[in-house]
């Protein structure tokens, strides 16, 4: 991840150590002034958010990182970046929690990074890879979607993503977007009309009503170009399967086996958590008549996967907080249980 963020151009991070991120700091202590770029090790995370939106209003592509309670921290600074329209790129590696928790993996910050975790109606791009190569990718392209959208992108991993190691194909930065000018930055105005970067809007009629109302206006744009996810074998599915990062990996696996097996069961990995991709599952329940959410909590995502289906099959969730994870053996136990159940007489949307 941290290489990634070099090679699509980061030249500006900070950060304040935490389990279990710290290689991230530590790795690009070493490797942004080799790039020609700044790294500072801030007094905190207040402080390391803060200079994030700094380097944004000046122009730089600038990246944070830290895990869940320290992004709880950041919460304030998030929502002033996302409420003056600054790109950046914000990597939380999960741990168990609430409060200091432990340093196990968890997938407990859903509801945090995608339901606007400060405070006001904004969001975050939020993307959950699952494999080290996707991050990768992923990493550099959070970049552009952030330049792109003038907005904060959030990479959300766990501590076993964080940890674990795994061949990867370091590969040279491609845009995958034209980003345009950005004419918003302050960079000294000899020459040019001043410009002003703020949140503090008082006016409620024609000055913070209309930010907000142009703001869910780009949101929606965001939703109708973004939305990514991964699918397996969902077209003849009477069960499916879902999980995002890490989880949604070992969930593919069972489900390989379960097909093995005969069983007919499908997959869905989220890789957009915001935008969410809500067609996948809108089309999957069209065959099936079951769905198992599998998540490192005790049950968030599966919301929105009920709102993306408007609850048209009956959902049963698998999951506990605090650094529990699922293996292969125990989603597969779990599938052939739910498919030896009967199917629900009729299919329908429960109001």
């Amino acid at each position: 991840m941290a290489e990634a963020a070099i090679q699509a151009g980061c030249r500006f991070f900070a950060g304040y150590p935490i389990t279990p991120q710290n290689e991230v700091p530590e790795y690009m202590s070493w490797r942004m002034p080799q790039a020609g770029g700044v790294f500072i090790q801030a007094e905190s995370e207040v402080a390391a958010i803060n200079m994030i939106f700094g380097a944004s209003a000046a122009g730089a592509r600038c990246m944070t990182s830290s895990s869940s309670p320290g992004i709880s921290l950041k919460q304030e600074g998030i929502s002033y970046i996302a409420a003056a329209e600054l790109p950046c790129v914000i990597a939380n590696m999960q741990r168990g929690g609430p409060g200091l928790g432990n340093i196990r993996a968890s997938q407990g910050d859903y509801f945090q990074a995608v339901k606007s975790g400060g405070h006001g109606d904004y969001h975050l791009i939020v993307v959950a890879p699952a494999t080290l190569q996707e991050l990768y990718t992923l990493t550099m392209n959070a970049f552009d979607w952030a330049d792109y959208y003038r907005n904060p992108v959030m990479i959300l991993g766990d501590g076993i993503l964080g940890q674990m190691a795994e061949p990867v194909e370091i590969l040279p930065y491609q845009p995958i977007l034209e980003i345009p000018e950005k004419d918003y930055i302050l960079t000294g105005c000899r020459g040019r009309l001043s410009r002003v970067i703020k949140t503090l809007i008082l006016d409620p009629a024609d000055g913070l009503v209309r930010h907000n109302e142009h703001l869910q206006e780009k949101y929606k744009r965001i939703e109708s170009e973004i939305s990514l996810c991964e699918e397996y074998q969902t077209a003849d599915a009477e069960l499916v399967v879902t999980g995002f990062g890490v989880t949604g990996r070992i969930a593919k696996a069972a489900v390989r086996k379960a097909r093995k097996k005969g069983l007919a069961v499908g997959w869905i990995r989220p890789i957009t958590l915001w935008p969410f991709p809500k067609q996948a599952y809108q089309e999957a329940v069209r065959a099936a008549s079951k769905m198992l959410v599998v998540e490192m909590n005790h049950g968030q995502m599966i919301e929105d996967v009920k709102l993306a289906t408007e609850c048209a099959v009956p959902t049963e969730f698998m999951g506990k907080g605090g650094g529990w994870y699922p293996d292969e053996k125990s989603i597969l136990d779990k599938i052939e249980s739910m498919i030896k159940q009967p199917a629900a007489a009729a299919k329908g949307r429960v109001s």
